[in-house]
């Protein structure tokens, strides 16, 4: 008998549990990338919508092979998750991605179809040839890597070219982040110019191209560059920039947009510019991991994100930019004091002439020279090995003060302000 209660209890147990789960959305995104107060409207919407309660446990990460591995190796049975480009690529291929069905949340309040941006649409149709990754992942935020420059020490020339953070001129000067495949394809790009000029290779030729001598390259490149490198930085680049310690970063346009407006707010000038040879466009994006075990919320979930003003306030409390093309996103950066230029590339017609800030939303001429970057399967670990041998030529005693310092100033302004969140992550390595 008391055998058989036992095992009453432990089924009960059980089919508590289930229960349990199913009114749980678990979610696993980047560290200080959304708007926390949108969680708790987001389970009142639930609940208006399909008469359900939800909880949403939420859950961060700051790189994106630890939460990879979760989900790899450990099946963590994460309902909705945040990855970048090239981990969509990845999971994509490894069948490790639910396909999203929007056919079930009823039309009025499907925000999907009618705001992806067409150019959003197309790079992620490129991500893999033979499978829509459209179909298993809606675009969050997005963004270019470029050069951010003081121009009281570096001119608009200088800076409009990747050669810029080789130029002896600017020893000592130069930050660049600690993000390996961030600056492998620019840097590959600017030593591929007579390639790519003859057709030889297409830009995304080169976003695949893990070769040996491509590899060997860009080290001897960045090797060669190694006396201007001030510091490599994951998150303290914008701030020195803003100090004046460091008069380039190769950086993240969202970092740029952060370290221009706090510059200007001490009197110091900041430009940023995709330099003309080229440079890579990234891009993150939610998914339904395989292993996920309430389908139905999570589908909702990408759904409420992608509703116009909360993709407004996630921009505005992040710093980054939405990928949702909404005309209401749009609207909402639009600056009268700035020059209009052409953005329907991104928002489709009627975007023609607009006045946004270029280093959020860049030109079309912009764009036709930025690639989205790829996957390298288990050549990744050539890129590491590459990025650990040039960063370890190039440590010096002055670069291991510096970012203590900076760690300690970076400590000190979190206390002061809790909401100088942006752009604060590491998740491209």
């Amino acid at each position: 008998m008391k055998k058989l209660l036992a095992l009453a209890a432990v089924l009960i147990a059980a089919l508590s549990c289930s229960s349990s789960r199913d009114s749980v959305l678990k979610v696993y995104n980047w560290s200080d990338y959304i708007d926390e107060t949108a969680l708790g409207e987001f389970e009142q919407w639930y609940k208006d919508h399909t008469g359900e309660d939800i909880k949403v446990v939420y859950q961060t990460f700051d790189v994106n092979e630890t939460m990879l591995s979760k989900i790899e190796k450990g099946h963590e049975d994460y309902d909705v998750i945040c990855p970048s480009d090239y981990i969509i690529e990845r999971m994509l291929n490894s069948g490790l991605l639910i396909p999203l069905d929007f056919a079930a949340i009823p039309d009025s309040i499907n925000y999907i179809a009618n705001n992806r941006s067409p150019y959003i649409e197309g790079i992620f149709r490129d991500i893999n040839p033979d499978i829509d990754a459209n179909d298993y992942s809606v675009a969050y935020m997005w963004g270019t890597t470029g050069i951010i420059y003081n121009p009281n020490y570096v001119t608009d020339e200088e800076a409009s070219t990747w050669s810029v953070i080789a130029n002896p001129k600017f020893k000592d000067q130069v930050l660049i982040k600690d993000a390996p495949r961030d600056v492998y394809g620019p840097v590959l790009i600017y030593l591929k110019q007579n390639e790519l000029k003859e057709g030889k290779v297409t830009l995304q030729d080169l976003m695949y191209d893990s070769s040996d001598a491509s590899i060997a390259a860009v080290e001897n490149y960045l090797k060669g560059a190694k006396d201007n490198v001030l510091g490599w930085e994951a998150d303290f680049g914008k701030d020195q920039m803003t100090k004046g310690r460091g008069v380039i970063s190769l950086n993240w346009s969202g970092d740029a947009v952060w370290a221009i407006q706090e510059a200007a707010e001490v009197g110091v000038e900041l430009k940023y510019v995709v330099p003309e040879e080229g440079s890579t466009v990234w891009c993150d994006g939610w998914v339904i991991p395989k292993y996920a075990k309430n389908v139905k919320a999570a589908t909702y979930f990408i759904d409420f994100m992608c509703r116009p003003d909360i993709a407004i306030r996630n921009m505005e409390e992040t710093g980054y930019v939405s990928a949702n093309g909404a005309i209401e996103v749009l609207e909402s950066q639009i600056d009268e004091e700035l020059d209009p230029i052409n953005l329907t590339y991104f928002f489709g017609e009627g975007a023609d002439s607009v006045r946004v800030d270029p280093v959020l939303y860049p030109p079309q001429e912009v764009i036709d020279r930025c690639a989205l970057e790829h996957d390298w399967g288990q050549d990744t670990d050539k890129l590491l090995a590459m990025w650990s041998r040039v960063k370890g030529d190039n440590a010096s005693y002055f670069t291991y003060i510096l970012i203590a310092l900076v760690l300690v100033a970076i400590a000190v302004a979190a206390i002061v302000s809790r909401r100088r969140k942006a752009a604060r992550r590491r998740h491209r390595r």
